[in-house]
C-alpha cells in the first residue's frame, strides 16, 4: 500500500505583502492629488486605508497557516504593520485638514510628492526582498532619502508660518505639516526593517 504525504498549504505571503504595498502606493498617489487640489481624493485615501487593513489581516492569517516563508515571519508581520502606519498617517492628515477647515498649500504638496515617491520605493524594496538583497536595500535607502527631503520642506514651511498673523491658521497648518512629516518618518521605519530583514538573512 502506497503512502501519500501531503505538505501543508503554503500561502504566497510575499504576494499579499506586495498587494498591501500596492494599495499604499495608490493611497499615497490619491493623497498627492488631494493635496494638489482634488478634494474628491479624500475618499480614495480612506478607501485605500480600509483595503490595506484587510490585506494586513489576510497576511496575519496566512502567516499562521504558512509551512515556511521566504522571509522571516516576524519581519513580514512587522513590515506589514509599519506599512499600515503610513496609510493611517495619510488618512489622519486628510481628517485633520477637514477638521481645521484648512486647504493644503504648496508645502504640503511638496511633502506629498515625496510620500508618493517614497512609497513606490518601499513597494519595490518589498518586492525584491526574496530575490535581491542589494535591490531591496537600494530601494529602502531611496525611500529614506524622500523623508530627508521632506524634513527640508517642513523646515521651510515652519519658517513661512512666522509671517502668518492668524493664530488659528498658524496652529492648524503647523499641525498638518507635522503630521505629514510623521508619515515620512513612518516610511523610514519600514525602510529600516527592510535593512534588518536583509541583514538577518545574510
Amino acid at each position: 500500500m502506497k503512502r501519500h504525504w501531503f505538505l501543508p498549504e503554503n500561502p504566497d505571503v510575499l504576494a499579499t505583502l506586495s498587494a498591501q504595498a500596492d494599495t499604499t502606493v495608490a493611497g499615497a498617489a490619491a493623497f498627492l492629488d488631494w493635496a494638489a487640489g482634488d478634494p474628491a481624493q479624500e475618499a480614495t485615501v480612506r478607501d485605500c486605508e480600509h483595503r490595506a487593513d484587510d490585506q494586513r489581516r489576510r497576511l496575519a492569517t496566512e502567516l499562521r497557516r504558512a509551512f515556511s516563508t521566504p522571509v522571516d515571519q516576524e519581519d513580514l508581520y512587522t513590515l506589514s504593520e509599519r506599512l499600515d502606519a503610513v496609510l493611517n498617517g495619510l488618512k489622519n492628515v486628510v481628517r485633520e485638514a477637514e477638521a481645521y477647515a484648512v486647504s493644503p498649500d504648496r508645502h504640503l504638496v511638496a511633502m506629498a510628492e515625496e510620500v508618493a515617491t517614497g512609497t513606490i520605493h518601499l513597494c519595490r524594496a518589498l518586492a525584491s526582498l526574496a530575490g535581491s538583497a542589494d535591490a531591496a536595500t537600494r530601494e529602502a535607502d531611496a525611500a529614506v532619502a524622500c523623508e530627508r527631503r521632506m524634513e527640508k520642506v517642513y523646515r521651510d514651511a515652519m519658517r513661512g508660518l512666522l509671517d502668518v498673523a492668524d493664530l488659528r491658521e498658524y496652529a492648524a497648518r503647523g499641525e498638518l505639516y507635522r503630521r505629514t512629516l510623521e508619515v515620512g518618518e513612518r516610511m523610514t521605519r519600514v525602510a529600516d526593517r527592510v535593512w534588518y530583514a536583509v541583514v538577518k538573512e545574510a
